[in-house]
């Protein structure tokens, strides 16, 4: 990152911020015809509901006495949505949408990462002919036009901003950046692809790769290791790729086995969430989370995720923060 001066000071990006996440939501809506619902910031332990991430992080549990159970803070709601759409009724082609806010206690602390995870969660009932990438490409497509659209919108309301965003989408799977950055690390790929495309939808994470390893973590249990993926733009402040979106088609039944079992996880067929599925109770979905803080970033060309959510840190990052110019809130 070049020499960084703030184009918004703090009172500015505060309203800046809400209008992003203002904009968004009418967009997204629009687009989409989902309906909003409610969301947990805390769900019952031990029913396998919890997004596990990469399977080493720790949720945060305590005890509701007056409840008699034990809880703990989500750290997404990957699992919990689609229950949603099982209980609520919504039949194939209806959707939801929601605020998810999150605690991921384990989580790095750097320009992009924060302990506190905010999102707009969204999943969707689809058909089992719906299951395919020409599906996932084209609701990779609408998320991406919905995201380009806020930022037209904002930078006339904020005519200081200046970043450009591509709409048009450059589809890669995991192996063939690989194969195209056989000496890079996998967040380094991401960088090379974004810097080379603008718009990148990073396909097949979770499975291992020609080098014995997964490009990224992911559950075993409810992407579709071959039909997910995540959303990178080429982020002009941090002169960095960033992710804005991690999304896919579920897991049906077989696909549930199948990567439990190469994950050494299969113990979790015995979780209730996990029942339901294998015994084809919930409905073929797919779905994803599309960060509000990281959005707020690249829109508003901010180069500390402290920027636009307040946050903990660190004493060392508050004072490399001061040194750069970066105001945390």
């Amino acid at each position: 990152m070049s020499e960084y001066r703030s184009k918004l000071n703090v009172r500015e990006t505060e309203r800046a911020i809400k209008f992003v996440k203002d904009a968004f939501q009418r967009n997204f809506q629009r687009m989409s015809g989902f309906e909003r619902i409610s969301a947990p910031i805390m769900i019952v332990s031990g029913q396998g509901v919890n997004d596990d991430l990469n399977g080493v992080e720790r949720p945060i549990r305590f005890d509701v006495p007056a409840a008699g159970r034990e809880v703990e803070i989500v750290q997404s709601l990957a699992k919990w949505k689609r229950l949603a759409l099982k209980r609520y009724g919504f039949q194939c082609g209806e959707g939801i949408y929601t605020d998810m806010n999150a605690i991921r206690r384990d989580d790095v602390l750097d320009a992009q990462h924060s302990v506190y995870v905010d999102q707009w969660d969204w999943e969707m009932v689809i058909g089992p002919e719906q299951r395919n990438f020409s599906f996932l490409k084209m609701a990779v497509q609408r998320i991406v036009g919905v995201i380009v659209e806020t930022h037209d919108e904002t930078k006339r309301m904020f005519p200081a901003l200046s970043t450009t965003l591509s709409r048009d989408v450059t589809f890669v799977s995991s192996q063939e950046a690989l194969d195209r950055y056989p000496d890079l690390s996998s967040k380094e790929r991401e960088r090379a692809l974004a810097k080379e495309f603008g718009t990148v939808f990073l396909t097949n994470i979770g499975g291992a790769l020609s080098n014995g390893k997964p490009h990224d973590g992911r559950a075993p249990d409810y992407d579709d290791w071959d039909l997910n993926g995540d959303i990178l733009f080429y982020d002009e402040t941090l002169d960095d790729s960033i992710e804005i979106s991690s999304m896919g088609i579920r897991v049906d039944a077989e696909g549930l086995k199948r990567q439990l079992e190469v994950a050494g996880a299969q113990d979790r067929e015995d979780l209730e969430y996990h029942k339901l599925l294998l015994s084809n109770e919930l409905p073929l979905t797919i779905g994803g989370g599309i960060g509000q803080s990281r959005l707020c970033m690249l829109l508003l060309e901010k180069a500390h995720i402290g920027e636009v959510q307040a946050g903990v840190w660190s004493e060392k990052i508050i004072e490399e923060c001061a040194e750069k110019g970066i105001n945390l809130l």
